[in-house]
């Protein structure tokens, strides 16, 4: 039967945690894989995970093991909610223990560094047998696990898989739309990041409503050109994976590249950003790699071009703001008017 089924989670941070959590509310097995031993052991004896989710109780049914071979016999599916610098080591630990008919749904939001690999494109190479799906919307933890209601869009080519996972996550509080655009869901939960910092800096420095507007709006347009030149649907840029988790992020100060482009604002280094953040911020990576490969397909992307000015070279954010405004100005809906190739 399929509610009898374990269910794993590999990542103990706070959204793969809360991810747990939410199943095991549901009275699925659920098995959460974490690296650190006091982890494992505050989670299976307290029920908490006091780094991510200060405060909160865990379900009882949610157990945490340090070992991917107990993590795995036998689930159903897995959830992969590794940082995208670790993702691909953590798959390659976990290949021998997985499955071909095992559902592998990534929750990460990042671009790998030096292959530019989506964590999807990551899942194929390292288990090209593996059902593979893509978990991406506007989803802070800490909203979740107070049961504020929340939407997410599961993406995958695969009808069974999508159904599973609706299954396996929705709640009253929790609703799991369905696309088949993998590519473009993956990239709208990936390139949001970037404009959460710059969304933090404009914060920061004080800025309107108007301005955070056309900021926002901005992106989404960039972010499309970007994703639809790599072969995602514009369309899914409409959805929850694109202008719905690009307004969670630029609009909340719990979002860590929000908070990231705050301290930027407030003329902080990265170096000192990132430290009084004490966690990652993808956006950071996200921005690098995302302005290299623009470049390389020659991509127009002011904003990103702007931002990495100011997060990597330390120029004034006035300057570059000022920079913006001065920048060409086309149509206002990207795939509306024909662009004029240059």
């Amino acid at each position: 039967m399929h509610s009898q089924s374990p269910v794993a989670v590999l990542g103990g941070g706070s959204f793969g945690t809360v991810l747990a959590n939410l199943m095991a509310e549901k009275g699925l097995e659920v098995r959460l894989w974490m690296r650190n031993e006091a982890s494992v052991n505050e989670v299976n004896q307290r029920h908490r995970n006091e780094r991510y989710l200060p405060g909160r109780d865990l379900a009882p049914t949610l157990t945490a093991t340090m070992s991917l071979e107990q993590a795995l016999a036998g689930v159903e599916a897995v959830f992969i909610a590794i940082p995208s610098s670790a993702f691909r080591q953590v798959l390659k630990q976990a290949a021998p223990w997985l499955k071909p008919e095992q559902l592998l749904i990534s929750t990460t939001k990042g671009i790998e560094a030096g292959t530019f690999c989506l964590m999807s494109q990551i899942i194929e190479q390292e288990c090209p047998q593996a059902r593979l799906g893509v978990l991406s919307g506007p989803n802070l933890a800490k909203e979740i696990v107070q049961k504020q209601l929340t939407a997410t869009v599961i993406a995958s080519s695969d009808a069974g898989l999508r159904e599973r996972v609706q299954a396996l996550l929705h709640t009253s509080c929790f609703r799991v739309y369905a696309s088949t655009d993998t590519y473009g869901v993956e990239l709208g939960g990936t390139l949001k990041n970037i404009y959460a910092i710059a969304a933090g800096l404009s914060a920061a420095l004080g800025m309107g409503e108007n301005t955070k507007s056309m900021l926002m709006t901005r992106s989404l347009a960039e972010m499309s050109r970007f994703a639809v030149s790599l072969g995602a649907n514009p369309m899914t840029f409409l959805g929850l994976a694109g202008v719905g988790d690009l307004i969670v992020t630029c609009m909340s100060p719990l979002s860590r590249n929000y908070r990231v482009g705050y301290a930027l604002g407030e003329g902080k280094t990265l170096e000192q950003a990132v430290a009084a953040l004490g966690e990652v911020a993808e956006g950071v990576n996200t921005l690098r790699l995302v302005k290299e490969k623009a470049e390389s397909l020659e991509i127009y992307m002011p904003l990103v071009a702007g931002l990495y000015e100011v997060v990597f070279n330390n120029a004034p954010v006035k300057e570059v703001a000022r920079g913006m405004m001065l920048n060409v100005q086309s149509s206002d809906v990207e795939f509306v008017l024909p662009r004029q190739e240059s």
